[in-house]
């Protein structure tokens, strides 16, 4: 049986203790694919969405690495990181917007959270500046798709 990380003997919620682990550079990525319709499609212009509140896919960027940065705000125990890197590359395929996050930090913890939680926040803003043009959308998929560094790697 597998021990969750963030349990103490007793059962109670912690933080992980990161301060025997060794620094390296670690990098997680990410994706959040968009099923929209055709209604929202047909507003692609220049490669982003054109709406009244602005270019959709720059918007989504920004908050997208906003909320990478703000990570150990908004999940419990999350550590604090001084991230090193934010990317977040948005591309439409048939009436799929495709979100994909890379996030890098050399420290003694992983970035799989900020990766998604880019992801997620810029799906979200997706949604939230196309949601005038129609409430034809389903975030349908938020995963990780690898990590590197620390004690083990992962690829999807």
């Amino acid at each position: 049986m597998t021990k969750f990380s963030h349990l103490d003997k007793k059962n109670n919620p912690q933080m992980v203790d990161v301060s025997h682990k060794d620094v390296t550079k670690r990098t997680a990525k990410a994706q959040a694919i968009i099923a929209v319709g055709n209604d929202i499609i047909v507003q692609l212009e220049d490669g982003d969405i054109k709406t009244k509140k602005g270019p959709v896919f720059h918007t989504a960027i920004i908050a997208g690495t906003m909320g990478a940065k703000k990570t150990h705000e908004l999940i419990p125990f999350c550590h604090p990181l001084g991230l090193e890197n934010c990317k977040i590359n948005i591309n439409v395929i048939d009436q799929q917007i495709i979100i994909n996050t890379e996030v890098t930090i050399t420290g003694k913890t992983g970035v799989e959270m900020e990766a998604l939680t880019a992801a997620s926040v810029a799906a979200l803003t997706v949604y939230d500046m196309c949601k005038a043009l129609s409430h034809n959308m389903i975030i349908k998929e938020i995963k990780l798709i690898e990590k590197t560094g620390g004690k083990s790697d992962f690829k999807q």
